[in-house]
């Protein structure tokens, strides 16, 4: 019998942000998620999104830069960071025209693409790209 301590849950994404609260907000409304916790000192920030959380903290912390190193952000409209943030929804367009009504910068508006799912791109606050798609048929 293969024992669970192999198996782990995926538990959290956490994104490294300018502003945790205004990240907090804008992601609960251009992408209809529950604000799960936001801290007092708002250096870390929850959503609810199934089982695994949607965690937000800034992008320099002096507890992890001379830890693990400073977080890179992008420079321009021409690089992207290293995460896509992935949502999927059964209306794919009213969730594109959504998030760009509260405040998403439209990349891309939503088409069919060839393996079966419609996609559609968006950037946060931050510049994270942000793919709002369909589930694949």
């Amino acid at each position: 019998m293969a024992s669970n301590i192999m198996r782990p849950a995926f538990a959290y994404t956490v994104v490294y942000v300018k502003d945790v609260a205004k990240s907090v907000e804008f992601y609960s409304r251009a992408f209809g998620h529950n604000v799960r916790r936001l801290d007092e000192s708002h250096r870390w920030g929850e959503l609810e999104s199934g089982q695994t959380t949607i965690a937000f903290t800034p992008r320099h912390q002096h507890e992890t830069d001379d830890l693990t190193g400073k977080v890179q952000a992008t420079r321009s409209d021409r690089e992207r960071t290293p995460i896509e943030v992935c949502f999927c929804y059964p209306d794919v367009d009213a969730a594109f025209k959504r998030a760009v009504e509260n405040g998403a910068v439209a990349v891309s508006e939503p088409e069919d693409k060839e393996w079966g799912q419609r996609v559609g791109y968006v950037r946060d606050i931050d510049g994270i790209v942000v793919r709002i798609g369909s589930h694949v048929k």
